[in-house]
């Protein structure tokens, strides 16, 4: 197994250890936007802060894997560029920016009602 094989197979290890691990277990990057919102308009100042938390360690997670990818990713020789592998690596940058924006956008829901509520920042 190759350097770039065995890096994309720690990724998706980190992926899988941190769905068992209750990472992200309650930050669904999937969920719409408007049912976010109508859940946090009843949530308790506790409860929005939790679960601002849950977004804002789901997001810290995302940015450390576009890290590790854009890592591989300038490891690649520029004649290189082009390949099939590359073409992946930058695939997998684009998806998970995607995926660190919807997750902000959640986090922000819940950060702006806990902030309305005079919740405490602290952390976030």
């Amino acid at each position: 197994m190759g350097k770039k094989e065995c890096a994309k197979f720690l990724l998706v290890l980190l992926a899988v250890a941190m769905l068992f691990a209750g990472c992200s277990k309650k930050a669904d990057e999937n969920k719409p936007l408007s049912e976010v919102k109508a859940e946090a308009e009843t949530m308790s100042v506790a409860k929005l802060k939790s679960m601002a938390m849950e977004y804002k360690d789901a997001i810290s997670a995302k940015k450390d894997e576009i890290e590790k990818v854009t890592g591989e990713l300038k490891n690649i020789p520029v004649a290189e560029m082009f390949d099939n592998e590359a073409k992946e690596l930058k695939a997998d940058i684009e998806n998970l920016t995607k995926s660190l924006s919807a997750l902000n956008e959640r986090f922000q829901v819940y950060y702006q009602k806990l902030k309305e509520k005079g919740g405490d920042l602290t952390g976030l």
